[in-house]
This record gives structure tokens, sequence and C-alpha cells, in this order.
């Protein structure tokens, strides 16, 4: 690479990766809260271990899914690499490595945010509570952003930050999607009740996208018109349209201002999730599956991600 070393991209890709990956995450546990209070208790906590493939190393620790283990398992439980407190540790680890690079005010609230989650008593961490310390999560992790927006020196590093914030972030909305579509709501008698509406009505607030969705659809909402919105239009920031074609300009924009031949195999699948993006419809997707969709861009971001590892960061990745 032309300035900035491989082991700098690496830490600065993670970093942002690792804090997207933690709002998103309190994201889907808070708007699982909500939906578990109207169905099926339990069995809606389990869809969120079957979505994160955690149920082996869940069921290890725990007999049973109950609310209380699996908020813990996935908020503050320092075992399980997945959890949020594990997942801003690493950012802060990634953001240690680039000191040198990052300004002091982005240093300082990584470690104020992870002092936050570490002062959490776990025992206090219950069902009634998660909408408050989700909230906090999120807050912190938006409070992330805004320094790095307004601080961050703009070359390549900047680059591999907006990437790894980008691809996690498609990913995450896909799975939003699929915990709604797919494993909270399962019946065909339910959809069109007042519990499936308020329930994607629950889903557009956790992605703050209730207000941006009125704007396109003023009255009325459907399974096919919320997915439609956060998978296809590209002027909503947290959609996977949104995020799959700036991430695919970012690189472009990477690879030929550094003079950068490698990555052209990340390039290629980011501009064939934009291609995919530009001729379909909710209508041709809902009807090849939704969730079928969005298993196929999940492993396509997967195959984005290990190309940028071996092309950049010495290594190809084992997960996204």
């Amino acid at each position: 690479m032309s300035n900035l070393l491989s082991r700098y991209a690496d830490a600065t890709f993670w970093m942002a990766r690792q804090v997207e990956r933690s709002e998103d995450l309190a994201r889907i546990l808070d708007v699982n809260e909500s939906f578990s209070r109207d169905s099926r208790g339990a069995q809606n906590w389990h869809s969120i271990l079957k979505l994160y493939a955690d149920e082996e190393r869940y069921f290890d620790r725990h007999n049973e899914v109950s609310a209380e283990a699996v908020v813990d398992f996935f908020v503050l439980d320092p075992e399980h690499p997945g959890s949020i407190i594990s997942t801003i540790n690493a950012a802060r680890e990634n953001a240690r490595q680039l000191r040198p690079l990052i300004s002091t005010e982005m240093w300082q609230q990584l470690n104020v945010f992870y002092g936050k989650l570490k002062a959490i008593p776990r025992e206090s961490l219950t069902e009634q509570s998660l909408n408050r310390i989700c909230t906090f999560i999120k807050e912190a992790c938006q409070n992330h952003a805004g320094i790095t927006e307004g601080t961050f020196y703009r070359d390549e590093g900047w680059h591999f930050y907006q990437l790894g914030m980008l691809i996690e972030r498609a990913d995450q909305t896909t799975r939003l999607l699929d915990v709604k579509y797919e494993l909270l709501l399962p019946s065909i008698y339910d959809v069109g009740s007042p519990l499936d509406v308020s329930q994607w009505g629950a889903l557009l607030h956790s992605v703050a996208a209730f207000h941006a969705f009125r704007r396109i659809h003023p009255s009325g909402m459907t399974s096919a018109t919320v997915a439609g919105f956060l998978l296809l239009n590209q002027r909503f920031p947290r959609s996977v349209a949104a995020s799959v074609c700036e991430a695919s300009r970012i690189l472009d924009q990477l690879r030929r201002d550094y003079g950068l031949n490698a990555g052209s195999v990340a390039a290629d699948h980011l501009r064939e999730l934009e291609e995919w993006i530009a001729r379909n419809t909710i209508q041709s997707i809902i009807a090849y599956g939704l969730h079928e969709t969005l298993d196929w861009i999940q492993r396509e971001l997967i195959i984005v991600t290990q190309g940028l590892g071996e092309a950049f960061f010495g290594y190809v990745p084992r997960e996204a």
C-alpha cells in the first residue's frame, strides 16, 4: 500500500465494524424485546441465538433460553466474543493500535464507553432495563461516529473506516429484516394484523427510519413497503442499497486515488450487489424469497470482507 501500513488498515476497518456491530446488535435486542412482549416470549430470544449462529456457545453455558440469560450473553458476557462489551473492547484495542493516526477524542470516547459498560452490574441487566441500556449503547456508538466524522484525517485510513462501517451496516440491516420477517412472525395468519403492523413500525423505529419511511409512504404500512425501503431505498443511509453503493464508490475511489491494484475481488462483488439492487424490486425479491435473498446478501458481504483482507490486510478473515 502507498502510505498506510496493512496493520493500520486492518485495525481501522475492524474498529469501524465493531462499533457499528455493537450499535446494530443493541438495535436488534431492543426491537426483539418489544416483539417478545407480544408473542412467543422465550422463543423469540432463541431466534437471536439462531440469527448469530450462537446456539452451541450459549447452550454450553446455559440449560435453557430466558430473556435475562440471552440479554446478558449478548450485552455484558466478557467470555462471549460476540457480546457488546467484548466487541467494544476489541474496538478499543484496535483504537490503541491506531493512536498515531486517530484523535485523542476518538480514543478517550471509546475508553469511557468501555468503562461505563464494565460498570453495569450484570445482575441489573434485566428485560425491563434493556431499553434504557440499549439506548445508552446506541447513543455512545453514535457519539463515536460523530467524533470520527469530525476528527479523522481524510486519507486511506478514512476510506477503510468507511468501508468497515458500511459493510457491517448492510449486513446488520439484513439481520434486522430477517428477525422480523422470517423468525419473529412466521405465521401467515398474522400478516396484516394490528400486531404485524405495530411490529413493522417498531422495526422502522429501531433503525431511526420511521419518519424517513413516512416521507415516501405517508399512509399505510406493509411488510413489502418496509422491507423494500430498508433493502432498496438509496436515500436512506441505513438501507442495504445505500450502504452497498457507497461502499462500492469508496473502494473504487481508494483504489484509484492511491494507485492500488489489489482489491478487485471485493470491488467486483460490490458491483454485482449494486447491479442486483438496480434490477430488482421488492416484489421480485419476495417472489424469490426474502429470507433466501437476505442470506445471499450476507454471503456476498463475507466474500467482500475476505477479498479486502487478502488484498490489503495480509490475511483472509475467517468470518465477516
